[in-house]
């Protein structure tokens, strides 16, 4: 694959840039800013991106509001956002829409060099990667007592998928049925699982999390 890596840390972008050489994939591009990530993506177009949460110019949230930005420009992009711990609402935001091609792991997982090209592969491939810690301290926060008892059985087959990643096309295509049928009963999910829409709920997420957390 041809990958982006976004790391203001000197030693952590060259040593990613080698695992990743190594590995046979191509890094068309290493910044360490998230400006430059954008610049570079926009003009390389890489199949996938490995980027830190928190880097120049603020040194806060700019390389996941980088994240997002290709996601939405670039939607074909993979993209594996590397943090030095688990920030719950900037995981929550990266994965508030479509979950497909799209990682957050903890730079600890790095030293795992095996996991961590598995987890390269799974989103350049278009799946998902999600650290154990992250998932974790995710389903704490969002737990409930027999979440899906009050699904239908279609429902709950909708809700897997969702957790797979799929879009709602996707689910359509396999469920074989219309996607506005897909949508209703996402629809549905989310009153049953009381997922209200407000401003600051990510329901998908939320709904995605319940799953994850009756499958444990």
């Amino acid at each position: 694959m041809q990958v982006v890596i976004a790391e203001d840390s000197v030693l952590l972008r060259a040593g990613l840039t080698g695992l990743l050489t190594d590995a046979g994939h191509e890094i068309v591009a290493a910044v360490g800013d998230a400006d430059s990530l954008l610049d570079v993506v926009k003009r390389h177009q890489p199949d996938m991106c490995v980027t830190d949460v928190r880097m120049p110019p603020t040194n806060t949230d700019d390389g996941l509001r980088a994240a997002r930005q290709i996601r939405a420009d670039h939607p074909g992009v993979g993209i594996l956002v590397l943090s030095q711990y688990v920030e719950e609402r900037y995981a929550t935001e990266l994965l508030s829409e479509d979950m497909s091609g799209i990682g957050y792991l903890l730079k600890d997982r790095i030293a795992d060099v095996a996991d961590f090209l598995s987890a390269v592969d799974r989103v350049g491939g278009g799946g998902t990667a999600l650290d154990p810690e992250v998932v974790s301290q995710l389903l704490a926060r969002s737990r409930r007592k027999d979440p899906l008892e009050r699904l239908s059985p279609r429902e709950r087959d909708v809700l897997g998928l969702m957790a797979e990643g799929r879009t709602n096309t996707a689910i359509a295509r396999q469920l074989v049925v219309s996607d506005g049928a897909v949508e209703k009963h996402i629809s549905n999910i989310f009153t049953k699982l009381d997922l209200p829409p407000t401003d600051g709920d990510h329901r998908r997420v939320l709904a995605v999390l319940r799953w994850l957390e009756s499958e444990d």
